[in-house]
Formats: C-alpha cells, sequence, structure tokens
C-alpha cells in the first residue's frame, strides 16, 4: 500500500517537505452543514457505533477541503464505555456518567474489556474508512489519555477544575491510580486493533492535562502516556497532544513520540526551545482565530509556518474547531497552506 499523499507521514518522520502537512483536531464534524445532515437523523453514538456512518464523517471534511490527513470520527468515551462505565452524551450539555467512580466498591465494576468484542465497530468504521479513502491520505486513530479519561469517570461530566477528579487522587491514590492503569491497559490493546485495522498514525489526546501541576502531572498523566508510547512506537507514529501542558514537552521529547501537539498559549519559538528542538510539533492556530475574516487568517497561518520553520511541523489548530466556524474560513486557513511559499 502506498499513500498518494504521504506528506504527513514524512513530517511525522522529520523528513525535508515542499510545504507543512495540515489537518485540524476535530475536522470531521459539528462545523459541516453535510456532518449536520447527518447529526439531525442519529444520535452521537448510534453516529460513533455505526461504520458506514462514522466513515462517512471521517472523509467529508477531505472531499470538501483536501486535508493532508483524515481522522476517525469517534469519541475518547467509547473507552469507559467499552470498561462497563455508562456514558452518556447528552444534547446541550455534553458527557454524563450517572455512575461516576468514586471508591474501590465502584471500581470493582470496571473491566478491562476484549476491546474487539465491545469495540470492534471502530476496527469496522477504520476498514469502510480506508476504502473510501482510497490510498488518497493517511488515516489517524486517537484515544484520551488515561488521566483525561479518568477525569470524566470520576466528575462524571464536562467541568472547568475537574476537582473530583483531584480529589480521588490526591485522597485514594490507590483507587486512582488502578483505574488509570485499567484505562491505559485498556487504551493500548485497543490503539493496537486500531493500528492492525489500517491508521497509519495515533494521537494521544491530553485534554485536561493542564489542569495538574508539572509534579502531580508526572504522577497521574504522563507516567500512563509513556506506557502507551512504548507499547506503541514500534507499530506507527505516536502524536501526544496535551492542552495547558507546555511544562512537559521536555520530558515528551524524549518519549519516543513522533510529535507533539501544540496549544495556541505557547509561541513556536517556546514549544521549539522547550522541546529541544529536533521532534516534530503540530499545532497551533487558536481556533477562535477562525472566526476572523480570510485574507487575516492567510497571513496569520504563513505567519505561523514561518516561525516554526516547514520541516518537523504538521499546521494544526491548537485545539478543536468551534462549531460556528463559517466553511470558508476553515478552507482559508487548508488553503493557505497548500498555496504556502518559503520566503
Amino acid at each position: 500500500m502506498s499513500l498518494k499523499n504521504d506528506l504527513f507521514l514524512k513530517a511525522l518522520k522529520g523528513e525535508t517537505v515542499e510545504r507543512p502537512p495540515v489537518w485540524m483536531m476535530r475536522q470531521a464534524g459539528r462545523y459541516l452543514p453535510e456532518f449536520m445532515a447527518i447529526k439531525e437523523k442519529y444520535d452521537f453514538f448510534t453516529r460513533c457505533q455505526t461504520p458506514e456512518l462514522a466513515s462517512e464523517i471521517t472523509v467529508q471534511p477531505i472531499r470538501r477541503y483536501g486535508m493532508d490527513a483524515a481522522i476517525l470520527f469517534s469519541d475518547i468515551l467509547v473507552i469507559p464505555q467499552a470498561m462497563n462505565i455508562h456514558v452518556e452524551m447528552k444534547p446541550n450539555f455534553g458527557p454524563y456518567l450517572p455512575n461516576p467512580i468514586r471508591t474501590q466498591k465502584d471500581l470493582d465494576s470496571v473491566i478491562v474489556p476484549d476491546v474487539h468484542e465491545t469495540l470492534g465497530y471502530v476496527m469496522e468504521a477504520i476498514k469502510a474508512t480506508k476504502e473510501k479513502l482510497n490510498d488518497d491520505v493517511p488515516l489517524i486513530g486517537f484515544a484520551g489519555s488515561p488521566w483525561t479519561i479518568l477525569c470524566y469517570c470520576v466528575q462524571g461530566q464536562g467541568s472547568k477544575t475537574f476537582d473530583m477528579a483531584k480529589e480521588l487522587c490526591f485522597t485514594q491514590p490507590v483507587v486512582a491510580h488502578e483505574l488509570l492503569q485499567k484505562i491505559t491497559d485498556t487504551t493500548i490493546a485497543y490503539l493496537k486493533a486500531k493500528v492492525a485495522a489500517g491508521v497509519n498514525a495515533v494521537q494521544v489526546f491530553d485534554s485536561w492535562g493542564g489542569m495538574l501541576s508539572p509534579t502531580d502531572y508526572q504522577e497521574f498523566s504522563w507516567q500512563y502516556i509513556q506506557q502507551i508510547i512504548d507499547a506503541l512506537k514500534d507499530e506507527t507514529p505516536v502524536i501526544v497532544f496535551g492542552k495547558g501542558c507546555w511544562f512537559a514537552l521536555g520530558d515528551m521529547a524524549k518519549s519516543g513520540a513522533s510529535a507533539l501537539g501544540v496549544d495556541w498559549t505557547c509561541s513556536a519559538r517556546n514549544a521549539r526551545y522547550l522541546s529541544g528542538g529536533k521532534i516534530t510539533l503540530q499545532g497551533n492556530f487558536d481556533p477562535a482565530r477562525l472566526l476572523s475574516p480570510p485574507a487575516v487568517i492567510k497571513k496569520m497561518v504563513h505567519q505561523m509556518i514561518n516561525e516554526f520553520g516547514k520541516d518537523s511541523y504538521v499546521v494544526n489548530l491548537g485545539h478543536g474547531i468551534l462549531p460556528n466556524v463559517p466553511v470558508e474560513n476553515a478552507k482559508a486557513f487548508i488553503d493557505a497552506v497548500k498555496e504556502y511559499k518559503q520566503a
């Protein structure tokens, strides 16, 4: 199998490229009218669990904009679902877990599942997506970091502080670490199954890593992400994106990951410096900046590429695309990268 466009994989290897590759976190989804048409007919987890729908949603942005990589439409919370933790997605509210894990007794019912039995629909979606992509661009699989998954499992919903998740870690560390290890073991098996099903790279989203102090980050998040990298790095490129985790870029750069995601609060110069200047970086356009006029977006994107440098760099947002971004503004972002010429 050879991809018609392997720019993304070249950038992950640090090879010299004509221009950097581009994709957007959450590119498959809520800002696209063709996605909204599917959303009106099917609820959230039906879209995730139906291979035909998930694959269709995955390729929609590729058809419209021609990014250099597709990312499988799914959700990080399919992992706790598979682990016997009930997860709902409530409209206009977000994730809701009615039976949060807050004691050893709660934890006893949490399993490390056979991912082929519980998450087989994801592997089927990968196969269906690969057919639709027809080797045009690589496909990215993803998972949440164990800490980020724990946040939802303990808090029971989204939060600005995840105070209950932190309380569990600091008052019942044995329970917290056991839950984190169960999530880690499930995630490793899940990502390995995704690689076997055909994804070309994987990304670990540590969306809530920045909630922890640098010391607590090492204990409750990073050591588990490192286990995931160690288990997968010889099979596929691993990208780690920790939102608000600039303080960990040095450790992340030595981890065996192929690339590190950077959010918009960390400058290109600081990110290169903190990560040692050798590893591929991905990011870091402020998603809200896609609300700027298209001409401004293009200018800012070219400036961003100049600051990161065209090699060992993947153009992306600093977090997921917002639902209210006009489609022509998303197009301006992608086009700006494709039109890039080194000054």
